[in-house]
């Protein structure tokens, strides 16, 4: 089981009309005003890796995880200054609650999210009844069944919450109460692993050894094991996007690890990418021109992976780019030209992480060509954000091509401000946007009046 994955992790089961009628019930209870605010810090409770995650995340939860949280706020949850839900609907005298829904009300109160393994069925067929381990204590359920459990397999994990049938409460029949993620063997356990590291450190923390007992510690606090789940789709995530690679629309690798070095030794710095092992000279590139800004001078070195370019380094008078396809290759090549070239080369900045974008499943979950396509414009504006920062910090950093001045304050001085506008000129020709993207990335008049000169009509 993919745990990134929205369509394959959780199943529905149906619920008996009169157990249906009384979740319906404590939803509505839950929506009153007065109530409101309750519910809002349980469900923030319930389901807080998500929010700290922000907006920005590309994974929200699943179906289940909302339907689970809000079966803890029904069943878990005691709110401050009021009763639960379940003493509320109890106490109700402004309408009539049947007998056959009441009867659930005590076995909903004491059931809790739990981890079950499924096992082989110990009477009838799949589809009438099976049978689950609890694997935080070791205790047998039946569970009511129906089509939605034909696909189950023993050793799978159920993370769900079982309610034990009305009538003796030490019965082992129980029913899924409408939702239900599924695990492989090996997930499951690591979602138990972490929530039992968790319990250890709580008692310890806490001195009480109630809860030792798995039922009391997945009735006070189940909401860990939705925590945990949650973890554990993060750390899919993150691996799954670990795997991604990037393309231009052409076809070709993404160079979005991207490093800046300021230097004053062009020719040195040349001869010495000349003899760089891994790396052969690239023809010069025919730049789209900019009106005013004038030709580009610069040389770029590449390295190659089955014919494809991996790794580009552009020289310009005053300025060495890097540009790589992963972070990896950026930290080795940074290491090769600091062993290279020591303090000739000035760092300016750099940017290790591809275009933010908001993955779909479908983009993650892909088994073959596990590729995205980073659009000119995409690309564009990714280099903007990147170079705004370097550009603007680069104001305020002594600079080798200005005699060990800052850029702001040469440019206040007669002698040197002439020498501060013909580098942004040279930084304007060889904006590395125009070789990407055929358009500059930066607009160079903000660097001119960030450090005080005048702005430049093209």
């Amino acid at each position: 089981m993919k745990l990134a994955n929205d369509r394959t992790a959780g199943l529905w089961a149906p619920m008996k009309p009169s157990l249906e009628a009384v979740l319906a019930r404590l939803e509505a209870l839950s929506l009153e005003p007065e109530f409101a605010g309750q519910r809002q810090a349980a469900l923030e409770q319930a389901l807080r890796p998500y929010l700290e995650a922000g907006a920005a995340t590309p994974l929200a939860p699943l179906a289940q995880e909302v339907e689970l949280a809000n079966l803890y706020v029904y069943a878990d949850f005691y709110p401050e200054g009021q009763l639960s839900l379940i003493e509320q609907l109890r106490d109700t005298i402004t309408e009539h609650v049947p007998n056959e829904e009441r009867a659930w009300l005590d076995p909903l109160k004491h059931s809790y999210m739990d981890l079950l393994e499924v096992i082989p069925a110990e009477v009838g067929s799949p589809s009438e009844m099976f049978a689950v381990r609890s694997v935080g204590d070791g205790q047998v359920f039946r569970v009511t069944g129906g089509e939605f459990a034909k696909g189950l397999a023993a050793g799978q994990i159920l993370f769900t919450r079982l309610i034990r049938e009305p009538g003796d409460p030490d019965a082992d029949r129980a029913v899924i109460p409408g939702s239900a993620i599924v695990l492989s063997a090996s997930d499951g356990q690591s979602l138990y692993q972490m929530t039992h590291e968790q319990r250890l450190a709580m008692e310890a923390a806490f001195g009480s050894f109630t809860l030792g007992e798995w039922a009391e510690f997945a009735k006070l606090y189940g909401y860990v094991l939705l925590w945990n789940f949650a973890r554990l789709r993060f750390a899919a995530l993150s691996d799954a996007v670990t795997h991604i690679t990037y393309r231009t629309p052409t076809g070709e690798p993404y160079l979005y690890a991207v490093a800046f070095y300021e230097h004053h030794e062009p020719r040195w710095l040349a001869d010495g990418l000349s003899e760089m092992e891994g790396l052969e000279p690239e023809p010069a590139a025919r730049l789209k021109d900019a009106p005013g800004v004038g030709e580009s001078r610069s040389r770029s070195w590449v390295r190659r992976e089955g014919g494809a370019v991996v790794a580009r380094l552009t020289l310009t008078p005053t300025q060495l780019m890097v540009e790589c396809e992963s972070r990896e290759r950026l930290n080795e090549l940074k290491h090769r030209l600091a062993g290279t070239f020591g303090y000739s080369l000035h760092f300016r900045g750099e940017t290790e992480g591809p275009p933010a974008r908001k993955l779909s499943v479908e983009d993650v979950m892909k088994e073959e060509d596990r590729s995205l396509v980073v659009t000119a414009e995409e690309d564009r504006m990714f280099l903007a954000s990147f170079l705004d920062r370097v550009y603007l910090e680069w104001a305020d950093q002594e600079s080798p091509a200005l005699g060990g001045q800052t850029p702001r304050r040469a440019a206040a001085s007669p002698a040197a401000r002439d020498k501060v506008g013909a580098l942004i000129d040279e930084m304007e020709r060889n904006d590395i946007g125009r070789r990407r993207t055929g358009r500059s990335a930066f607009e160079y008049n903000r660097l001119r009046a960030h450090v005080g000169l005048e702005e430049v009509v093209r």
